[in-house]
């Protein structure tokens, strides 16, 4: 276990959906959007609860395949120890989102004034833009 104020080269990441789990690994940083704001979470971060905004979620690796994007649905986000549990209602991986029906969901969403629909179809769509890059 790690002393206070050591510092570590990577934390452990597991993102899971209700349905799946989506992603885990080794990463040097996570960034993701609570009730509180923005947060980066790095290696020896302090323990955290918190209740998770539907946004997308990045994960800067630690390998060279760049950083993994998701869009993120509610649920909460924990850490201590150097894991990172990322629980979400929902999560799609930006490379598993279908731009054109987030698209059209997004158009969609506008004529009906669901905001609702329209807040899940742009996180999708930011998370997919994000992951392109």
């Amino acid at each position: 276990m790690p002393t206070r104020g050591a510092v570590l080269a990577d934390l452990h990441v597991e993102l899971v959906a209700a349905d799946r789990s989506v992603w885990s690994g080794e990463a040097t940083m996570v960034i993701a959007r609570t009730t509180s704001g923005d947060i980066g979470i790095m290696p020896s971060h302090e323990p955290l609860l918190g209740v998770l905004e539907s946004g997308p979620v990045t994960i800067r690796t630690t390998d060279e395949s760049g950083p993994v994007v998701a869009a993120v649905q509610g649920g909460f986000i924990s850490f201590s120890d150097n894991q990172l549990s990322i629980l979400a209602e929902v999560a799609e991986l930006a490379d598993e989102i279908d731009v054109a029906r987030a698209e059209r969901a997004l158009e969609r969403s506008r004529s009906e004034a669901d905001a609702a629909a329209q807040r899940r179809a742009e996180v999708r769509l930011a998370a997919a833009a994000a992951g392109s890059r």
